[in-house]
């Protein structure tokens, strides 16, 4: 219990992130999810508007394997290279956007 309550509060400090560092980040995430976080096709998702901590929590997933089939395996490529900085600003900047 004490070790799930410290990831929860580890990963709701992560997400404190940047907004105007995850914009500048973003350029990857554009082709699939869209220039203001609106997908370009259905098969992926929006992320504008989604909530800070989830968008956090689903990045940091894809990264250590948490998250599998569907797009997953793309996901995975596209996030093997960001830091937790990385991942916490791309998702306040999705956050700040409006659904």
């Amino acid at each position: 219990m004490i070790v799930l309550l410290s990831m929860l509060i580890s990963e709701v400090a992560l997400a404190a992130g940047n907004p105007q560092a995850g914009e500048e980040k973003s350029a990857a995430c554009r082709a699939c999810h869209g220039a203001n976080g609106k997908a370009t096709a259905a098969v992926y998702p929006d992320l504008a508007g989604q909530k800070e901590g989830y968008l956090l929590q689903a990045l940091l997933a894809y990264k250590n394997g948490g998250r599998s089939g569907g797009q997953a395996e793309v996901m995975k490529a596209f996030v093997a290279g960001l830091s937790d900085e990385d991942m916490a600003n791309l998702a306040a900047y999705y956050a700040s956007l409006k659904p």
